[in-house]
């Protein structure tokens, strides 16, 4: 479908040389292996924290269901994007075809949406938890857990549709040359010679929904948390309180802060370079942060660790 789409383009532009992440030649080995390694850590953490949860039946349960899709994204949408990233550390031109960048740049949008949606999934799960401890088994159902993720994966689907659609149309048939590390919309439309005015509205109206919906979800299932935790007059039940919603509280912080600040800078102000630093954030640090905030200190993941290593040692 992509590729079709593409066709259909005018653009005399074929393919786009991406810029990378510094033009420091003395820092570009240094970088190779830091982001190898940061990939690795990504990847391995990812895998580990899916197997331990495919492996175990103690953890088929809600919340790790969820955690689960959360790792697989972040497994994923790292592999859309690090090894294009290595790749520019050690060739002379990175370059990318037009049909790839848009591919690229449909899986970025894909995932970083189905994200979003996930982590708004979560917040309902641990208001569920917390406030409804009674029906949530009945309430978080494996039905309703499904249709949440099919849901989530939908909506990040149709997003990043959009956005691709919007983004074939217009022409490039100057300069190819562009100024990030992956094939993202702002330095996009920046290479284009067409009118960008209604890309940047779909862009501003995609983000503003997507922000605004799942900030409201996440705000008011903590809002009714504070107001449950208030009420618990007991130490171990304010402690078990923040224990559950401890990891989801951090993971929203560090992907919606990251996300947020990246796209407001590099729309506000045109700063591509300040844009690209902190979009490493969210397509490389989170992603290898994940699986330690929800493994480190998580009674649950760390039985099911030692466990799984005693049957493979035996």
């Amino acid at each position: 479908l992509l590729q079709i789409m593409t066709m259909e383009n005018d653009s005399s532009v074929t393919e786009f040389i991406l810029v990378g992440f510094t033009d420091q030649p003395q820092l570009q080995l240094v970088f190779f292996f830091l982001f190898l390694l940061n990939y690795m850590f990504i990847v391995i953490g990812n895998l580990s924290l899916i197997n331990l949860i495919c492996l175990n039946s103690h953890l088929h349960t809600p919340m790790y269901f969820f955690i689960f899709n959360l790792s697989f994204i972040d497994f994923c949408h790292s592999l859309v994007i690090t090894p294009k990233l290595l790749m520019n550390f050690v060739s002379e031109k990175n370059i990318i075809s037009l049909a790839g960048c848009m591919t690229q740049l449909f899986f970025f949008c894909f995932f970083v949406h189905s994200e979003c949606y996930v982590l708004t999934a979560m917040a309902y799960d641990r208001y569920v938890a917390i406030c409804k401890p009674l029906l949530y088994t009945v309430t978080m159902s494996p039905q309703v857990c499904s249709l949440l993720m099919f849901g989530s994966y939908v909506m990040g689907f149709a997003g990043a549709m959009v956005y691709t659609g919007d983004m074939v149309r217009l022409s490039f048939c100057d300069s190819n040359i562009v100024n990030h590390y992956m094939c993202d919309i702002f330095p996009l439309l920046q290479l284009s010679c067409s009118s960008t005015y209604a890309s940047e509205l779909v862009n501003s109206i995609i983000v503003s929904t997507i922000v605004i919906i799942s900030s409201f979800i996440i705000f008011i299932s903590y809002a009714l948390i504070l107001s449950n935790i208030l009420n618990i007059s007991s130490a171990q039940g304010w402690s078990k309180a923040f224990r559950t919603c401890g990891s989801h509280i951090i993971t929203v912080a560090l992907f919606y802060g990251s996300g947020l600040f990246t796209h407001l800078k590099t729309s506000s102000d045109g700063s591509m370079d300040q844009g690209k630093f902190f979009s490493i954030f969210y397509t490389n640090i989170v992603p290898m942060l994940n699986p330690l905030i929800y493994s480190l200190r998580n009674k649950d993941v760390i039985f099911a660790l030692k466990k799984t290593l005693k049957r493979i040692a035996n």
